[in-house]
């Protein structure tokens, strides 16, 4: 059975997150776009209001397909049900250099897993 726009609206209505990163390669200056939410959602674009008008196509179009065929949307990330702080367990050796490393560095074990992390 198709989908119609108004099973697909309230999907598009809810905060996904979409992520546009400006381009510059072998394949030329151009902006990206991915849904962080929806696996292989994806469209590009030569603005950034282009990458942005495209991917809100794209997600029609990868909702429709995971609706007709029976598969569910995942919900919308929330990033405020993060605290940012959980716990890593990890082997001796590694803790010791880490903690070496940042010594050398002038900054707390903490700051710089923070920064290895980013990075």
């Amino acid at each position: 059975m198709k989908t119609t726009a108004k099973e697909i609206k309230p999907y598009l209505e809810m905060p996904y997150n979409i992520i546009i990163q400006h381009i510059v390669d072998e394949g030329g200056n151009y902006y990206y776009a991915t849904v962080l939410e929806f696996d292989g959602c994806m469209s590009d674009g030569t603005t950034y209001q282009e990458a942005f008008e495209n991917i809100q196509d794209a997600m029609k179009g990868w909702i429709e397909t995971k609706i007709e065929n029976g598969f569910p949307v995942p919900p919308p990330i929330i990033k405020e049900k993060y605290s940012g702080k959980f716990i890593v367990r990890l082997p001796k050796t590694l803790h010791a250099r880490l903690a070496i490393e940042a010594e050398k560095e002038g900054v707390s074990l903490h700051q710089y897993a923070l920064y290895k992390l980013s990075v």
